[in-house]
């Protein structure tokens, strides 16, 4: 089984999401459910046929998230150091092209979200700076065309 690399901070936000889907969304849909059977024959009731999809929904979505749990190798980035990229690092890059700044964290697969600047470590911009430090240049190839960067600073 392959060990994913993740963040203490996505670790526990995939925790409570299981949380939440165990003790909130599973009791409400087996209410749901109960509901839904007292309106009389299941082969034609909507509602229940809507509330067994949401449980399987649910209950798919919670077996993912363990699954991915029990892959993750969490690292704890607080005690990473260095001028090089890796996992964890905060990345301030200029698009050498348009002159626009960015700011990314490197961050395990599951937890990354690039609207809030978590970058995931399989990207093919994270995988192209991997190992540069200040003022270096990158070439990214991305699905809309090349992308060059240059690295403006590194920290942890």
């Amino acid at each position: 089984m392959e060990k994913v690399p993740m963040t203490i901070v996505g670790y526990e936000d995939l925790q409570q999401e299981i949380k939440k889907l165990k003790t909130i969304e599973r009791p409400l849909i087996i209410e749901a459910i109960a509901e839904a059977r007292k309106h009389g024959d299941l082969s034609e009731n909507a509602e229940y046929h809507a509330a067994k999809e949401q449980q399987s929904l649910n209950e798919g979505r919670i077996s993912d998230l363990e699954d991915k749990l029990s892959r993750a190798a969490v690292i704890d980035i607080s005690k990473l150091s260095g001028d090089t990229i890796k996992f964890g690092a905060k990345i301030r890059l200029i698009d050498e092209d348009t002159e626009e700044e960015s700011i990314y964290q490197i961050v395990g697969e599951f937890e990354s979200d690039v609207s809030k600047g978590m970058l995931s470590i399989a990207s093919p911009i994270a995988r192209a700076l991997m190992g540069k430090t200040a003022g270096d240049s990158v070439e990214v190839a991305t699905p809309g065309g090349g992308k060059s960067y240059e690295v403006l600073a590194v920290d942890y």
